[in-house]
Formats: C-alpha cells, sequence, structure tokens
C-alpha cells in the first residue's frame, strides 16, 4: 500500500504542533519538568515528520497548502474565542496558560472535522 502524501497532512501536523506549543506555558508554570521535556521531545519528533511530508508533496500540493494554513488559523482563532467564550459564561476564571491550550485543542479539533467534513461532500 502506497503511502499518500497530502497537504491536508501537513497542516494537521502543524496544528499539532501549534497545539504542542500552546500547552507548553502550562506545563513551565506548573513546574512539570517531566511533561515538558516529554512534549518537546514529541514536537520535535511532529517537526520532523511534518517537515518529511512537506518535502514529499508535490508543487500542485505545496500550492494548496498556504489556503489550509489560512483555514487552520480561522479555526484556532475560532476556536480560542469559543473557549474564552465557554469559560466566561459557565466557569471561574482559569489561567491564560489553560485557555490557550484549550482554544488550541478545540481550533484543531474544529480544522480536523472541517477537513474530514470537505472530504465527505467530494
Amino acid at each position: 500500500m502506497e503511502a499518500r502524501h497530502t497537504p491536508e497532512r501537513v497542516s494537521l501536523l502543524l496544528g499539532l504542533g501549534v497545539l504542542m506549543l500552546s500547552i507548553l506555558p502550562r506545563y513551565v508554570a506548573a513546574g512539570h519538568q517531566t511533561r515538558l521535556t516529554l512534549i518537546l521531545l514529541a514536537l520535535a519528533v511532529v517537526g520532523v515528520v511534518g517537515l518529511l511530508q512537506w518535502w514529499l508533496l508535490s508543487t500542485d500540493d505545496k500550492s494548496r497548502l498556504p489556503r489550509l494554513l489560512g483555514r487552520l488559523a480561522l479555526a484556532m482563532v475560532g476556536g480560542l474565542m469559543a473557549m474564552g467564550l465557554w469559560h466566561l459564561l459557565f466557569s471561574d476564571w482559569i489561567s491564560w496558560q489553560r485557555l490557550i491550550s484549550h482554544g488550541a485543542t478545540l481550533g484543531l479539533l474544529l480544522y480536523a472535522l472541517s477537513l474530514w467534513w470537505q472530504a465527505g461532500s467530494e
């Protein structure tokens, strides 16, 4: 079975990297050095895999990537706003570190669901 390299996969890997970066302030603030080390190692692996996936993309697929990254950015901002509103209405104030990690998580989930929805409608 041949592996298929798509710009959607590359954008999801980049989103996963952004999500991992958004978690770092929580671990630094809480002093979780072991978790911080593990997430940095995982971030390095995701970065290498993403770079390899990008390198294997065709020129046409690479030209589709900026539009997908724009959608990813919109999903991340939307996730951050939705989580900010959620926590404002339904919970006590949480730290900004938790807010950005929750927002990035929701944003990546929304982005992945939008890719799945688009693939299902084609």
